[in-house]
């Protein structure tokens, strides 16, 4: 009851308040530092790390609400350090957003980019970058050319791009089979696919920590699996020494998929149901590889 007296006491004075225009510029200010902030975050996979701090947030209220003693001392002794653990977890946005501060106007941080969507993606582009990664790949793994294409879902990944070489075309089979051909420039490291693009290649990918990964198994394996336990992506690899193509998602690999079963997957993880109908388009698409003959 202690709570909802202190509300109504707070409720009640606000009548008593004033509001002066500096106010307003005040609470302006506050909401563009915040907006941007969230921006810049949701762009990331630091975003998922809000997120689950936001939910011991609310759990700290509830036990104080409850006066759940035991749990509330241990949410205290945490909140205590809260600020040194952003620091640790968001340090590479936190330099990102004063860098970007110095570019004001320019790129996402421009008031324009203010009111962009970024998530949005064209569903006709994004189909036919499918079919023309599958038959890369499919190219690809018939000449044991190594690949690893990230292809990103909810969770943006600018962090990765920022560190390899920005591209930012359509996608053909043609330019996938080039930025991996053996020996060039892009070859090395990983390319990012957002909503139909590609944005970069040569980019670093963090390794996976686990110890039961198969010694076959190589970098790229090891990479794909350890940007999939970090984020929603679906990784598509194809395998230098064997030519076997394998996709890693939320920490899984599935290994020995022929081009029609990755071009099926891909449509299910990309193409939503209510959109296109994931089953008819499928069957649509793999109809046609079937009559050009090279189902098995």
């Amino acid at each position: 009851m202690e709570f909802f007296d202190k509300l109504h006491e707070f409720i009640g004075n606000l009548s008593s308040l004033s509001f002066r225009p500096s106010d307003f510029l005040d609470i302006l200010f506050v909401f563009f530092i915040l907006f941007y902030g969230l921006r810049l975050i949701r762009d990331t996979r630091a975003y998922q790390l809000l997120k689950g701090l936001l939910f011991l947030l609310i759990a700290f209220g509830l036990t104080s609400i409850l006066q759940m003693q035991a749990s509330n001392f241990i949410f205290r002794s945490v909140w205590q350090y809260i600020i040194i653990i952003l620091i640790v977890v968001f340090q590479q946005e936190i330099r990102q957003f004063f860098a970007n501060l110095g570019r004001f106007g320019k790129g996402r941080l421009s008031f324009k980019a203010l009111f962009k969507d970024y998530s949005g993606e064209n569903l006709e582009v994004v189909k036919n970058a499918i079919v023309e990664i599958c038959e890369a790949v499919e190219k690809m793994s018939e000449s044991k050319t190594g690949a690893l294409i990230v292809m990103e879902k909810n969770v943006f990944l600018d962090d990765i791009v920022n560190n390899g070489t920005k591209i930012d075309a359509d996608i053909s089979n043609e330019l996938i089979c080039n930025v991996f051909f053996p020996n060039s420039p892009l070859h090395d490291g990983a390319a990012v696919v957002r909503g139909g693009r590609l944005l970069a290649a040569r980019c670093v990918l963090p390794l996976t920590k686990r110890t039961d990964i198969p010694s076959d198994l190589g970098t790229r394996h090891k990479s794909a699996l350890g940007i999939s336990e970090q984020c929603d992506a679906v990784v598509v690899i194809v395998s230098e020494e064997t030519g076997i193509i394998s996709v890693a998602q939320n920490g899984r690999l599935s290994r020995q998929l022929t081009e029609l079963e990755l071009r099926e997957k891909l449509l299910t993880e990309f193409v939503p149901n209510d959109s296109y109908g994931e089953s008819s388009l499928a069957k649509k698409l793999l109809k046609g590889k079937k009559k050009d003959g090279k189902a098995e």
